[in-house]
């Protein structure tokens, strides 16, 4: 993987081969995806002490069995959700216990991941000891959303820092989770490439007329940090935008929507009425779910706006992106240049590929 030029003006992009090449595919799992921070859920359901729900971490590519539970004190803890003795999974669905207890030989562990006891294990040498507790994993939460890392390489505030701060006008333990309104899309193309999707608004003239109507394209832009980045649609005329707090940054702007990107797969998309969630899981070469989560702040401005038609946003897109899937396969494609003026995010995200996977 050679690195990318950090001259938009001067750099190719990614070459085909990360997208049609297997090693590639292995590689990015345990290079780019093992250390970033990750989406767990959120807390709708662990607000009383001994609640336990189980969560398997990007199902189809991690596959990493984990736990979450709240103790009796009201701590709140993310646990491997493998017990210690011969790797049986300790919980299979949401429940409400004061201990945690291995279905398979009876080993129990506090809400904390702690060992407690073992039945048969009075003359074993040695026992217990720390590898015998549930592996705790760092926990994250912000308003009611969780995060998580298998590898503690950089920390939360550089994944989410700006969001957080750019955003911190919004009351985000007042979003409730509306699994209603929420879905899961089958994409059939790699991961990467409806990520590089998402991270321009070049193709939103050409792709989304009913968006286009709404944004003004003049005005869309991008910014650029470390480990994310932020598109932010300014409304064309009257259009539902934030009623943002006069000492806010964006003050007097007609935001319609804030578009978050944290690399390497997770999108936050903040409207007036709430916040969509979009969680690309790599499921194959080819295959990609997008998990769009709902959460509903303001119920009277849902579905207007630029966060209006998200269904119909999704299949343009889709359509699209199954078509580059097949475009990169063919002899005639390597790779491509970008436009200096509406790809920076692209050209930002093939950045952190390439130096990730060197």
């Amino acid at each position: 993987m050679e690195p990318i030029h950090p001259d938009i003006a001067q750099a190719i992009t990614l070459d085909k081969a990360f997208y049609t090449a297997e090693t590639y595919y292995q590689q990015a799992r345990e290079k780019i995806f093992v250390p970033s921070w990750q989406w767990l859920g959120d807390n709708s359901n662990l607000h009383t002490a001994g609640s336990c729900t189980p969560v398997t971490l990007l199902p189809g590519y991690l596959n990493e069995p984990l736990l979450l539970s709240r103790d009796e004190k009201g701590g709140l803890h993310c646990l491997s959700n493998v017990c210690t003795h011969r790797g049986n999974i300790v919980v299979t669905e949401p429940c409400t216990t004061p201990q945690l207890r291995c279905k398979y030989h009876g080993r129990m562990f506090g809400l904390n991941g702690r060992f407690k006891s073992m039945p048969e294990f009075s003359e074993v040498k040695n026992f217990p000891s720390a590898s015998d507790h549930l592996h705790q994993l760092p926990l994250k939460q912000w308003g009611p959303l969780l995060f998580t890392t298998l590898d503690y390489t950089h920390t939360f505030e550089h994944y989410f820092g700006q969001m957080m701060e750019r955003l911190s006008f919004l009351p985000l333990d007042a979003f409730v989770p509306r699994p209603d309104l929420s879905r899961t899309f089958k994409v059939n193309a790699h991961w990467a490439l409806y990520c590089e999707n998402y991270l321009e608004g070049f193709h939103i003239p050409f792709v989304h007329a009913g968006l286009n109507a709404v944004i003004n394209y003049g005005e869309y832009t991008t910014e650029i940090y470390p480990f994310s980045n932020l598109q932010m649609g300014i409304t064309k005329g009257d259009e539902t935008c934030f009623d943002l707090p006069a000492h806010h940054q964006d003050y007097g702007k007609k935001v319609a929507a804030y578009y978050y990107f944290v690399f390497p797969n997770m999108m936050f998309n903040f409207y007036p009425w709430g916040l969509s969630v979009n969680i690309v899981e790599p499921n194959g070469m080819e295959q990609t779910n997008v998990r769009f989560l709902t959460y509903v702040w303001k119920e009277e401005l849902y579905n207007q706006g630029a966060g209006s038609d998200l269904d119909k946003v999704e299949l343009e897109d889709e359509e699209v992106v199954e078509n580059v899937q097949q475009g990169v396969r063919s002899r005639f494609y390597s790779h491509g240049r970008y436009s200096a003026t509406r790809e920076q995010g692209t050209h930002h995200f093939h950045q952190m590929i390439a130096h990730f996977l060197l």
